[in-house]
């Protein structure tokens, strides 16, 4: 059994938190970060030019004039220093928004045009985006402090502690220069793409409720009335699960999505299935159905095993010919069907704080798992023994761990690639080597 789900089992007396799409959607974007940096580095500004003038102040006060003719001083080189730090940020985020643009269409040509989101959800790109533009901001507002006047007198302001901060923000962003540089080189070896697709992919069935006691769903009673998409068309791509809980605790019914997250959906389409009562007003639903123009990770719980599947099958493409970063991919296959071969699937309960179900979502049963994971990468198995030998083996291990009743997938997949392999090996010999089970395909 995987860590996964040992620590699932662990929890399982808990009420898992129905988490708010909004994090995710903030993940997806890539403006909010570096927004939020210059806004906040803005705030902070303010607060250096507060006390470099009280410190201005104070030395006036006690008449220091010396210290102020050295702060002067001081001042005069750090202006030249600051300039210079605002001419080359602006040459560090070309050479950072242009690395990024050769690694994005270095990976979506060489895996997959979906590995793009990696990129735009990978938090050292934003936060070194988010860093050099604060920085260069920030020399923008500290060049306006610099006072023309050289009598220690009448100097009303002198930038010392502002100074400091945009040395700082240079050291910070030389820091996450050559972290950001680390990172998009391991984002574009495919061993690391597989690996956060894979780590991405744990995340829903994570978030996810799991029935107490494997509790089957209860019955609703007859379906009252459903809900119309008035939206845009588009991929759904999540809903807000805990909004739709009270709203169907509110008024007493239980909703059930019709559509599962990822399926295309069109004005008018019914998205939601009333049970128990009326329709709760449109005002309350609003927002709750969120649509876009492709799918995510949030909530989606086959859109990692379709990515894999897109590797897979570009690896094994006559142009790419790459059998081993296929087998890659079916590592990952295998682990994720694995940690979801004991668990309640078809549909997810979420429930209200008196443990009644307010919400069912649907969710892809276990067959369907299985033969998205398997029947596209198997039928470009046959030729390439590396792939046969390695998918008997990851079905093989998900034979020893699938309950009984989970099995039938499991073998007749088995048994089509055997047929497969079958037909076109040329010799008894070949099929016998493509046909034996290799957790490396061929170690």
């Amino acid at each position: 059994m995987s860590d996964w789900m040992v620590t699932q089992s662990s929890s399982a007396g808990r009420r898992p938190r129905a988490l708010s799409p909004l994090r995710e959607h903030l993940r997806d974007t890539f403006w909010f970060a570096p927004t939020a940096a210059m806004a906040i580095v803005c705030v902070v500004w303010i607060g250096a030019e507060a006390l470099d003038t009280a410190i201005v102040d104070a030395l006036q006060r006690e008449k220091d004039y010396e210290t102020l003719d050295e702060l002067l001083r001081f001042a005069e080189d750090a202006k030249a220093v600051v300039s210079a730090v605002g001419s080359a940020m602006m040459t560090f985020i070309g050479v950072v928004f242009s690395i990024s643009l050769v690694a994005v269409q270095m990976a979506s040509g060489q895996f997959t045009p979906r590995v793009v989101r990696l990129f735009v959800r990978s938090r050292i790109t934003k936060a070194t985006f988010a860093v050099f533009l604060a920085t260069f901001v920030l020399t923008l507002l500290v060049l306006t402090s610099f006072d023309t006047v050289d009598d220690p007198r009448a100097v009303t302001t002198v930038p010392l502690v502002q100074s400091v901060l945009t040395l700082c923000m240079v050291g910070l962003s030389l820091l996450l220069f050559v972290l950001y540089v680390n990172a998009t080189l391991r984002l574009m070896r495919i061993s690391h793409v597989i690996a956060r697709i894979a780590s991405e992919s744990f995340r829903v069935p994570a978030s996810m409720p799991v029935p107490v006691g494997g509790q089957a769903a209860p019955a609703h009673g007859t379906e009252t009335a459903w809900v119309p998409h008035d939206g845009r068309a588009g991929v759904l791509r999540d809903v807000h699960i805990a909004r739709l809980v009270r709203v169907a605790r509110k008024h007493g019914v239980v909703l059930r999505l019709i559509p599962r997250i990822g399926d295309f959906v069109v004005p008018g389409m019914p998205v939601l299935a009333v049970y128990g009562g009326p329709v709760p007003p449109r005002r309350a639903l609003r927002y709750a159905i969120s649509v876009g123009v492709e799918r995510t990770y949030h909530q989606d719980l086959g859109f990692g095993l379709r990515q894999l599947s897109d590797i897979a099958l570009r690896a094994l493409s006559p142009a790419i010919n790459d059998p081993t970063t296929a087998v890659q991919a079916l590592d990952r296959v295998v682990q994720f069907l694995a940690a979801l071969s004991g668990r309640p699937l078809d549909a997810v309960l979420h429930r209200d704080r008196a443990g009644a179900v307010r919400l069912v979502q649907p969710v892809p049963d276990w067959t369907e798992l299985v033969d998205l994971g398997f029947t596209e990468i198997r039928g470009c198995a046959v030729g390439s023994p590396q792939i046969s030998r390695r998918m008997l083996a990851g079905l093989d291990d998900l034979l020893l761990l699938a309950p009984p009743e989970r099995r039938e997938p499991l073998l007749r997949h088995r048994e089509l690639l055997r047929q497969a392999v079958g037909l076109a090996a040329q010799t008894a010999s070949d099929r016998d080597f493509a046909l034996r089970p290799d957790r490396q395909g061929i170690g």
